[in-house]
């Protein structure tokens, strides 16, 4: 199963792949150069497909837990000054995405989405420190009655160039939804009360929609 925002990219690549390994094929007559050459398109195709994939998750709903919204790695576990939407310290949690995790974002909890704002900026590595404040990214708060309000931010990095957010202002939604999407690598933040109690420790790997990062 792939993510619908791969759909476009992979027909036009599995159309290049195609058709460069017939002319390949035809047009170069040293087996071994054209060997390599057609594994080597069928090589891009598979990991276009890889990237793109969407696979199936299985949400424990809980609106004590607040999930991954992504596949990665946790590389922050924090106390800062959040100053876009809250103005006080929180905790912050980060996961990193390689360009091999499963690149699609997942609502963190479920309820209501009560801001979402897109960022321009900059395209530093996903792991600066100031990739939070300056890259291009948006940033997303969802309140439930239960937990209150989790901000989280999809960060582009230094090969992503589009992140894509479906949260609207006002949507009822279900936590580890499809919330969106950032092409080629990057990272999540998430902004947590100070008084939550955090279930993961740095540079554990996490499943977007099924680990829990934090609960109250």
């Amino acid at each position: 199963m792939f993510h619908k925002e791969g759909h476009k990219i992979i027909l036009i690549t599995f159309v290049f792949v195609v058709l460069f390994v017939l002319l390949v094929d035809n047009f170069i007559n040293i087996s071994w150069l054209q060997s390599m050459l057609q594994i080597g398109l069928i090589l891009v195709l598979i990991l276009i497909l890889q990237f793109f994939r969407n696979p199936k998750r299985h949400t424990e709903l809980n609106d004590n837990q607040v999930l991954a919204p992504v596949d990665g790695k946790v590389v922050v576990i924090e106390e800062v000054f959040e100053n876009e939407y809250f103005n006080d310290k929180r905790l912050q949690i980060s996961v990193f995405m390689s360009p091999i995790n499963v690149h699609v974002t997942r609502y963190p909890i479920g309820g209501n989405v009560v801001f979402s704002k897109y960022h321009p900026g900059k395209y530093l590595v996903a792991w600066h420190p100031k990739s939070s404040e300056e890259n291009e990214r948006t940033t997303v708060v969802v309140e439930n009655q239960t937990y209150g309000k989790v901000l989280y931010r999809q960060i582009a990095g230094a090969m992503a160039r589009r992140i894509v957010n479906y949260a609207k202002l006002n949507d009822k939604i279900t936590q580890g939804k499809d919330s969106g999407f950032i092409k080629f690598g990057s990272r999540v933040d998430l902004f947590l009360p100070l008084d939550t109690t955090i279930k993961v420790k740095l540079n554990q790997k996490v499943r977007g929609g099924e680990s829990v990062i934090a609960e109250i």
